[in-house]
């Protein structure tokens, strides 16, 4: 009975492909088989917080050395993390600063854990 049928019968082919299939109709099956990658940015602080940045550096460092090492005024006298978002959200050299030490912190503790291993 196999023998009666062509190859192309057997085979079967996508859905764009088939006779009268739209050509929009294809775009739509691709976006469903293969996904866009969500991670389209090469900026390391994508998708961060600001929050959450200086909570990292505060688990981290602690508010004494976090004072040390960015000489700013809210992370020296009565540090908390709300006032520090305050200030960092209206100073953009400060922003630059914490942005700058999470990101050395980042490849600091990548480098340790590459050395680790």
């Amino acid at each position: 009975m196999l023998t009666a049928l062509s190859r192309e019968h057997i085979v079967r082919r996508p859905a764009w492909e088939r006779p009268g299939a739209r050509p929009e109709y294809r775009n739509h099956l691709l976006r469903k088989v293969l996904p866009m990658p969500t991670n389209l940015s090469k900026d390391p602080l994508h998708g961060l917080t600001l929050e959450a940045i200086v909570t990292a550096l505060v688990e981290h460092f602690g508010w004494a050395e976090l004072g040390q090492r960015i000489a700013i005024k809210c992370f020296q006298v009565d540090p908390s993390v709300a006032s520090s978002l305050k200030f960092l959200r209206k100073t953009p050299w400060a922003r630059a600063k914490v942005e700058s030490l999470y990101l050395f912190m980042r490849r600091e503790q990548a480098r340790a854990a590459q050395s680790k291993a």
